[in-house]
Protein backbone atom coordinates (compact mmCIF):
# COMPACT_ATOMS: atom_id res chain seq x y z
CA UNK A 1 0.00 0.00 0.00
CA UNK A 2 1.17 3.65 -0.81
CA UNK A 3 2.80 5.21 2.26
CA UNK A 4 3.26 8.75 0.67
CA UNK A 5 1.84 11.61 3.39
CA UNK A 6 0.99 13.29 0.79
CA UNK A 7 -2.87 14.46 0.52
CA UNK A 8 -4.58 14.24 -2.62
CA UNK A 9 -7.99 15.72 -3.88
CA UNK A 10 -10.61 14.68 -6.37
CA UNK A 11 -13.05 17.49 -7.69
CA UNK A 12 -16.03 16.29 -9.46
CA UNK A 13 -17.60 18.94 -12.04
CA UNK A 14 -20.77 19.07 -9.83
CA UNK A 15 -18.77 20.47 -7.49
CA UNK A 16 -18.00 17.19 -4.96
CA UNK A 17 -15.14 16.88 -3.29
CA UNK A 18 -13.12 13.94 -2.22
CA UNK A 19 -9.77 13.39 -0.56
CA UNK A 20 -7.00 10.63 -0.62
CA UNK A 21 -3.53 10.23 -0.92
CA UNK A 22 -1.07 11.29 -3.78
CA UNK A 23 -0.09 8.35 -5.99
CA UNK A 24 1.93 8.29 -9.57
CA UNK A 25 3.01 12.20 -10.68
CA UNK A 26 2.78 14.66 -8.66
CA UNK A 27 0.40 17.42 -10.14
CA UNK A 28 -3.06 17.76 -11.78
CA UNK A 29 -4.89 16.14 -14.77
CA UNK A 30 -8.31 16.31 -15.68
CA UNK A 31 -10.61 14.84 -18.22
CA UNK A 32 -14.17 12.38 -18.26
CA UNK A 33 -14.29 10.81 -15.03
CA UNK A 34 -15.13 6.67 -16.01
CA UNK A 35 -14.88 2.91 -14.13
CA UNK A 36 -13.79 -0.08 -15.09
CA UNK A 37 -15.40 -3.31 -13.35
CA UNK A 38 -12.43 -5.81 -13.91
CA UNK A 39 -10.72 -7.72 -11.36
CA UNK A 40 -7.58 -7.70 -13.22
CA UNK A 41 -5.68 -6.48 -16.46
CA UNK A 42 -4.80 -3.13 -15.20
CA UNK A 43 -1.98 -2.99 -17.49
CA UNK A 44 -3.79 -3.45 -20.55
CA UNK A 45 -6.44 -1.21 -19.35
CA UNK A 46 -4.22 2.18 -18.74
CA UNK A 47 -2.65 1.39 -22.32
CA UNK A 48 -5.41 0.87 -24.22
CA UNK A 49 -5.84 4.06 -26.59
CA UNK A 50 -9.60 4.20 -26.26
CA UNK A 51 -9.01 5.48 -22.77
CA UNK A 52 -7.33 8.53 -24.29
CA UNK A 53 -8.31 11.47 -22.13
CA UNK A 54 -10.26 10.00 -19.19
CA UNK A 55 -9.74 9.61 -15.77
CA UNK A 56 -10.65 6.08 -14.53
CA UNK A 57 -11.74 4.27 -11.58
CA UNK A 58 -10.51 0.88 -11.45
CA UNK A 59 -13.46 -1.04 -9.08
CA UNK A 60 -11.35 -3.79 -7.62
CA UNK A 61 -10.00 -2.98 -4.14
CA UNK A 62 -6.04 -3.41 -4.70
CA UNK A 63 -4.46 -2.52 -7.77
CA UNK A 64 -1.13 -2.59 -8.63
CA UNK A 65 0.02 -5.58 -6.80
CA UNK A 66 1.41 -7.53 -9.40
CA UNK A 67 3.39 -5.30 -10.71
CA UNK A 68 4.15 -4.34 -14.14
CA UNK A 69 5.58 -6.17 -16.79
CA UNK A 70 5.91 -4.04 -20.06
CA UNK A 71 4.91 -7.30 -22.85
CA UNK A 72 1.52 -6.61 -21.42
CA UNK A 73 1.16 -3.27 -22.85
CA UNK A 74 -2.09 -3.11 -25.35
CA UNK A 75 0.21 0.51 -27.12
CA UNK A 76 3.07 2.13 -26.91
CA UNK A 77 2.33 4.08 -23.49
CA UNK A 78 -0.39 5.06 -20.75
CA UNK A 79 -3.30 6.55 -22.39
CA UNK A 80 -5.41 7.29 -19.29
CA UNK A 81 -5.19 10.87 -18.31
CA UNK A 82 -5.08 9.91 -14.76
CA UNK A 83 -6.10 7.13 -12.22
CA UNK A 84 -8.21 6.67 -9.19
CA UNK A 85 -8.02 3.56 -6.71
CA UNK A 86 -8.81 2.31 -3.19
CA UNK A 87 -5.85 1.03 -2.82
CA UNK A 88 -2.60 1.42 -5.16
CA UNK A 89 -0.12 -0.54 -4.58
CA UNK A 90 3.89 -0.03 -4.68
CA UNK A 91 5.11 -3.71 -3.18
CA UNK A 92 3.88 -5.98 -6.20
CA UNK A 93 4.68 -10.27 -5.67
CA UNK A 94 4.49 -11.29 -9.16
CA UNK A 95 8.30 -12.71 -10.62
CA UNK A 96 8.03 -11.40 -14.19
CA UNK A 97 7.35 -8.36 -13.25
CA UNK A 98 9.97 -5.44 -13.95
CA UNK A 99 8.47 -2.07 -11.87
CA UNK A 100 6.12 -1.35 -9.26
CA UNK A 101 3.06 0.55 -10.78
CA UNK A 102 3.85 3.86 -9.08
CA UNK A 103 7.65 3.99 -10.82
CA UNK A 104 5.40 2.92 -14.04
CA UNK A 105 2.83 5.97 -13.86
CA UNK A 106 5.63 8.14 -12.72
CA UNK A 107 7.45 7.09 -16.06
CA UNK A 108 4.17 7.65 -17.93
CA UNK A 109 3.17 11.12 -15.93
CA UNK A 110 0.16 9.98 -14.98
CA UNK A 111 -1.50 11.72 -11.68
CA UNK A 112 -3.46 9.18 -8.96
CA UNK A 113 -5.19 9.01 -6.10
CA UNK A 114 -6.00 6.35 -3.38
CA UNK A 115 -7.59 6.02 -0.69
CA UNK A 116 -10.74 6.56 -1.88
CA UNK A 117 -14.04 4.80 -0.85
CA UNK A 118 -14.16 3.45 -5.01
CA UNK A 119 -17.83 1.42 -4.45
CA UNK A 120 -19.27 4.80 -3.30
CA UNK A 121 -17.78 6.63 -6.28
CA UNK A 122 -18.36 4.24 -9.07
CA UNK A 123 -22.60 4.12 -7.37
CA UNK A 124 -22.59 8.03 -7.27
CA UNK A 125 -20.97 8.15 -11.16
CA UNK A 126 -23.66 5.32 -12.07
CA UNK A 127 -26.13 6.93 -10.42
CA UNK A 128 -25.44 10.69 -12.13
CA UNK A 129 -23.46 10.05 -14.87
CA UNK A 130 -20.21 10.73 -16.94
CA UNK A 131 -18.94 13.98 -15.70
CA UNK A 132 -15.59 15.74 -15.97
CA UNK A 133 -13.31 15.65 -12.68
CA UNK A 134 -9.82 16.80 -11.70
CA UNK A 135 -7.47 15.28 -9.79
CA UNK A 136 -4.66 17.11 -7.98
CA UNK A 137 -1.35 16.79 -5.85
CA UNK A 138 0.36 19.72 -6.33
CA UNK A 139 -2.85 22.14 -5.65
CA UNK A 140 -5.58 21.59 -3.17
CA UNK A 141 -7.08 25.07 -3.38
CA UNK A 142 -10.90 24.24 -4.40
CA UNK A 143 -11.36 27.36 -6.44
CA UNK A 144 -8.28 27.65 -8.79
CA UNK A 145 -9.04 23.74 -9.24
CA UNK A 146 -12.49 24.89 -10.43
CA UNK A 147 -11.49 27.03 -12.86
CA UNK A 148 -9.49 24.15 -14.54
CA UNK A 149 -12.13 21.81 -14.38
CA UNK A 150 -14.34 24.34 -16.10
CA UNK A 151 -11.62 25.14 -18.81
CA UNK A 152 -11.47 20.89 -19.71
CA UNK A 153 -13.65 19.93 -22.38
CA UNK A 154 -16.54 17.93 -22.76
CA UNK A 155 -15.95 13.98 -24.31
CA UNK A 156 -19.00 14.85 -26.49
CA UNK A 157 -17.67 16.80 -29.78
CA UNK A 158 -14.47 15.45 -29.27
CA UNK A 159 -12.24 13.83 -32.17
CA UNK A 160 -9.16 11.89 -30.51
CA UNK A 161 -8.80 9.15 -32.84
CA UNK A 162 -5.91 10.99 -35.04
CA UNK A 163 -3.98 11.88 -31.74
CA UNK A 164 -3.69 8.15 -30.98
CA UNK A 165 -3.85 6.71 -34.09
CA UNK A 166 -0.14 5.75 -35.77
CA UNK A 167 1.62 8.36 -37.84
CA UNK A 168 3.13 5.61 -40.39
CA UNK A 169 2.13 2.84 -42.09
CA UNK A 170 3.62 -0.26 -41.18
CA UNK A 171 3.11 -3.94 -41.99
CA UNK A 172 3.07 -7.42 -39.46
CA UNK A 173 2.51 -11.03 -40.34
CA UNK A 174 4.26 -12.80 -43.48
CA UNK A 175 4.29 -10.93 -46.76
CA UNK A 176 3.40 -14.07 -48.69
CA UNK A 177 0.25 -15.23 -46.54
CA UNK A 178 -2.64 -15.68 -48.41
CA UNK A 179 -4.90 -13.04 -46.90
CA UNK A 180 -4.14 -9.31 -46.47
CA UNK A 181 -6.00 -6.80 -44.40
CA UNK A 182 -6.44 -3.22 -44.46
CA UNK A 183 -6.40 -2.00 -40.97
CA UNK A 184 -7.82 1.54 -40.20
CA UNK A 185 -6.20 2.82 -37.01
CA UNK A 186 -7.91 5.14 -34.52
CA UNK A 187 -6.60 3.63 -31.52
CA UNK A 188 -5.58 0.20 -32.13
CA UNK A 189 -5.04 -2.54 -29.57
CA UNK A 190 -1.87 -4.49 -30.29
CA UNK A 191 -3.83 -8.12 -29.39
CA UNK A 192 -6.31 -7.00 -32.65
CA UNK A 193 -3.11 -7.13 -34.50
CA UNK A 194 -2.33 -10.25 -33.05
CA UNK A 195 -5.31 -11.96 -33.19
CA UNK A 196 -5.23 -11.48 -36.98
CA UNK A 197 -1.58 -12.21 -37.48
CA UNK A 198 -1.73 -15.36 -35.44
CA UNK A 199 -4.62 -16.54 -38.25
CA UNK A 200 -2.23 -16.19 -41.47
CA UNK A 201 -3.23 -12.43 -42.41
CA UNK A 202 -0.45 -10.26 -43.54
CA UNK A 203 -1.91 -6.58 -42.25
CA UNK A 204 -1.17 -3.09 -43.57
CA UNK A 205 -1.90 -0.57 -40.58
CA UNK A 206 -2.86 3.18 -41.89
CA UNK A 207 -3.32 5.83 -40.13
CA UNK A 208 -6.64 7.30 -39.37
CA UNK A 209 -7.23 9.98 -41.89
CA UNK A 210 -5.64 7.39 -45.04
CA UNK A 211 -8.21 8.13 -47.89
CA UNK A 212 -10.09 4.62 -48.71
CA UNK A 213 -7.47 5.46 -52.47
CA UNK A 214 -4.60 4.82 -50.55
CA UNK A 215 -6.29 1.39 -48.30
CA UNK A 216 -7.60 -0.14 -51.71
CA UNK A 217 -3.33 0.45 -52.58
CA UNK A 218 -2.62 -2.72 -50.83
CA UNK A 219 -4.57 -4.68 -52.60
CA UNK A 220 -6.85 -6.49 -49.49
CA UNK A 221 -8.88 -9.29 -49.05
CA UNK A 222 -10.71 -7.36 -45.98
CA UNK A 223 -10.90 -3.89 -44.32
CA UNK A 224 -10.55 -3.72 -40.81
CA UNK A 225 -11.69 -0.72 -38.80
CA UNK A 226 -10.06 -0.20 -34.98
CA UNK A 227 -11.31 0.63 -31.66
CA UNK A 228 -10.34 4.74 -30.48
CA UNK A 229 -11.41 6.97 -27.89
CA UNK A 230 -13.63 10.50 -28.77
CA UNK A 231 -17.06 10.49 -30.37
CA UNK A 232 -17.88 8.65 -33.59
CA UNK A 233 -20.03 11.55 -34.62
CA UNK A 234 -16.51 13.89 -34.70
CA UNK A 235 -15.35 11.62 -37.58
CA UNK A 236 -17.30 12.65 -40.80
CA UNK A 237 -13.81 11.94 -42.42
CA UNK A 238 -13.87 7.81 -41.49
CA UNK A 239 -17.61 7.82 -42.16
CA UNK A 240 -17.08 8.26 -45.85
CA UNK A 241 -14.17 6.01 -45.80
CA UNK A 242 -16.46 3.44 -44.38
CA UNK A 243 -19.07 4.41 -47.24
CA UNK A 244 -16.53 3.99 -49.72
CA UNK A 245 -15.70 0.55 -48.52
CA UNK A 246 -18.97 -0.51 -48.52
CA UNK A 247 -19.44 0.08 -52.45
CA UNK A 248 -16.93 -2.13 -53.19
CA UNK A 249 -18.85 -4.73 -51.20
CA UNK A 250 -14.78 -6.30 -49.32
CA UNK A 251 -15.48 -8.05 -46.31
CA UNK A 252 -15.60 -5.38 -42.89
CA UNK A 253 -14.98 -6.07 -39.39
CA UNK A 254 -15.33 -3.00 -37.04
CA UNK A 255 -14.91 -3.44 -32.57
CA UNK A 256 -16.41 -0.71 -30.78
CA UNK A 257 -15.66 2.41 -32.54
CA UNK A 258 -15.07 0.93 -36.03
CA UNK A 259 -18.84 -0.73 -34.60
CA UNK A 260 -20.56 2.97 -34.09
CA UNK A 261 -18.45 4.37 -37.59
CA UNK A 262 -19.96 1.20 -39.03
CA UNK A 263 -23.67 2.31 -37.96
CA UNK A 264 -22.98 6.39 -38.96
CA UNK A 265 -22.08 4.78 -42.16
CA UNK A 266 -25.54 3.41 -43.03
CA UNK A 267 -27.40 6.74 -41.31
CA UNK A 268 -27.48 5.16 -37.84
CA UNK A 269 -27.10 8.02 -34.79
CA UNK A 270 -24.78 7.35 -32.22
CA UNK A 271 -25.40 9.25 -28.89
CA UNK A 272 -23.51 9.71 -25.90
CA UNK A 273 -24.13 6.54 -23.33
CA UNK A 274 -24.65 7.56 -19.58
CA UNK A 275 -21.79 6.03 -18.02
CA UNK A 276 -20.38 4.25 -20.27
CA UNK A 277 -19.55 0.34 -20.08
CA UNK A 278 -16.23 -0.48 -19.47
CA UNK A 279 -15.56 -4.04 -17.67
CA UNK A 280 -13.99 -7.62 -18.38
CA UNK A 281 -17.19 -8.95 -17.48
CA UNK A 282 -20.72 -7.81 -19.42
CA UNK A 283 -22.47 -10.67 -20.45
CA UNK A 284 -24.01 -10.15 -24.49
CA UNK A 285 -26.22 -12.11 -26.24
CA UNK A 286 -25.29 -13.65 -29.28
CA UNK A 287 -29.06 -13.90 -31.31
CA UNK A 288 -27.78 -15.86 -34.28
CA UNK A 289 -26.56 -18.94 -32.60
CA UNK A 290 -28.23 -18.16 -29.15
CA UNK A 291 -25.31 -18.19 -26.92
CA UNK A 292 -24.26 -16.43 -24.24
CA UNK A 293 -20.90 -14.31 -24.07
CA UNK A 294 -18.61 -12.94 -20.88
CA UNK A 295 -16.90 -9.66 -22.51
CA UNK A 296 -14.33 -7.13 -22.45
CA UNK A 297 -15.97 -3.62 -22.92
CA UNK A 298 -14.79 0.07 -23.04
CA UNK A 299 -17.39 2.66 -24.65
CA UNK A 300 -18.71 5.67 -23.78
CA UNK A 301 -20.84 5.69 -26.97
CA UNK A 302 -23.76 3.30 -28.36
CA UNK A 303 -25.67 3.26 -31.52
CA UNK A 304 -29.22 4.38 -31.94
CA UNK A 305 -31.04 0.74 -31.04
CA UNK A 306 -34.43 2.57 -32.22
CA UNK A 307 -32.75 3.20 -35.48
CA UNK A 308 -31.24 0.07 -36.25
CA UNK A 309 -34.12 -1.67 -35.31
CA UNK A 310 -36.02 0.52 -38.31
CA UNK A 311 -33.42 0.00 -40.72
CA UNK A 312 -34.28 -2.63 -43.34
CA UNK A 313 -30.70 -3.83 -44.38
CA UNK A 314 -28.88 -4.19 -40.98
CA UNK A 315 -29.44 -7.24 -38.82
CA UNK A 316 -28.54 -7.18 -34.94
CA UNK A 317 -26.65 -9.82 -34.01
CA UNK A 318 -26.00 -9.18 -30.57
CA UNK A 319 -26.92 -7.39 -27.19
CA UNK A 320 -26.04 -7.03 -23.86
CA UNK A 321 -28.04 -8.76 -21.29
CA UNK A 322 -27.37 -5.80 -18.57
CA UNK A 323 -29.05 -3.12 -20.56
CA UNK A 324 -30.48 -4.72 -24.06
CA UNK A 325 -27.99 -1.82 -25.98
CA UNK A 326 -26.55 -2.97 -29.41
CA UNK A 327 -23.76 -4.72 -28.92
CA UNK A 328 -23.75 -6.08 -32.85
CA UNK A 329 -24.89 -5.42 -36.27
CA UNK A 330 -24.05 -6.94 -39.83
CA UNK A 331 -25.52 -5.82 -43.59
CA UNK A 332 -27.83 -7.87 -45.08
CA UNK A 333 -26.90 -7.34 -48.34
CA UNK A 334 -22.88 -6.78 -47.96
CA UNK A 335 -20.28 -9.00 -46.50
CA UNK A 336 -20.18 -6.59 -43.25
CA UNK A 337 -20.18 -6.32 -39.92
CA UNK A 338 -19.50 -5.41 -36.34
CA UNK A 339 -19.23 -5.37 -32.50
CA UNK A 340 -18.98 -2.97 -29.75
CA UNK A 341 -17.05 -4.81 -27.20
CA UNK A 342 -13.24 -6.46 -27.55
CA UNK A 343 -13.33 -9.86 -28.97
CA UNK A 344 -9.45 -9.64 -28.72
CA UNK A 345 -9.75 -9.03 -24.99
CA UNK A 346 -6.44 -9.42 -23.01
CA UNK A 347 -5.98 -10.68 -20.10
CA UNK A 348 -9.69 -12.76 -20.90
CA UNK A 349 -11.96 -13.84 -21.17
CA UNK A 350 -11.46 -15.46 -24.93
CA UNK A 351 -15.15 -16.30 -25.18
CA UNK A 352 -15.68 -14.12 -28.80
CA UNK A 353 -12.59 -14.34 -30.37
CA UNK A 354 -14.42 -16.85 -32.60
CA UNK A 355 -15.69 -13.65 -34.70
CA UNK A 356 -12.23 -13.03 -35.93
CA UNK A 357 -12.53 -16.42 -37.43
CA UNK A 358 -16.03 -15.72 -38.95
CA UNK A 359 -13.82 -12.21 -40.44
CA UNK A 360 -11.09 -15.07 -41.92
CA UNK A 361 -13.84 -16.87 -43.33
CA UNK A 362 -15.87 -14.10 -44.61
CA UNK A 363 -12.47 -12.82 -46.83
CA UNK A 364 -11.69 -16.79 -48.09
CA UNK A 365 -15.22 -17.25 -49.26
CA UNK A 366 -15.42 -13.63 -50.84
Amino acid sequence: MNQSPQTAVLLLEDGNIFYGKAFGKIGAASGEICFNTGMTGYQEVFTDPSYYGQVLIMNNVHTGNYGVNKKEMESANVKIRGLIGRNLEERFSRYQATESLDDYLKENEIVAIENIDTRALVTYIRTKGAMNCIISSEDLDIHALKEKLNSTPGMAGLELASVVSTTEEYELGDAAAQLKVSVLDYGIKQNILSCLVKRGVHVRVHPARTPFSRLKEFNPDGYFVSNGPGDPAAMPYAVETLKEILKEESPLFGICLGHQLLALANDIPTFKMHHGHRGLNHPVKNIVTGRCEITTQNHGFGIDPAAVRNHTGIEITHVNLNDESIEGIRLKNKPAFSVQYHPESTPGPYDSRYLFDEFIAMMASN
